[in-house]
């Protein structure tokens, strides 16, 4: 299981490369909505859950996969960007693991994002 207090490993951009590393793990009906990537780990939204993507290793061929259902978050938190803080946050509150919080830079449609969590979770 990923460590998700690891603030570092979550400073994510949009980048559709996370979203192909995860096809064979994709449930049938289930489609990616958005993926992004920091330096070598990235997360992948989808229609049903996200899938954190840790790359592990000096090669990067070792990699952990947490799935976090949508219909385990109790609750979540979103901060968007401002004028010259540029990074957007959401924290999510999981039953059973706690809080995962994911910082994106640059241009991230984080409205978006949590209109795909509100989406599941008050429905």
């Amino acid at each position: 299981m990923i460590d998700f207090n690891n603030k570092g490993f979550f400073k994510l951009k949009r980048n559709d490369e996370y979203a192909d590393r995860v096809t064979d793990l994709l449930l049938e009906g289930e489609r990616v909505i958005d993926s992004y990537k920091s330096m070598r780990d990235g997360v992948v939204f989808t229609n049903k859950r996200i899938i954190a993507v840790n790359v592990q290793g000096i090669t990067g061929s070792k990699k952990d996969f947490s799935s976090l259902p949508y219909k385990n978050i109790v609750a979540y938190s979103v901060e968007t960007s401002g004028t010259f803080d540029l990074d957007s946050e959401l924290e999510i509150y999981f039953s059973s693991l706690g809080k995962v919080r994911f910082e994106f830079t640059g241009k991230t449609s984080i409205v978006e994002i949590s209109r795909l969590i509100s989406a599941h979770v008050f429905s």
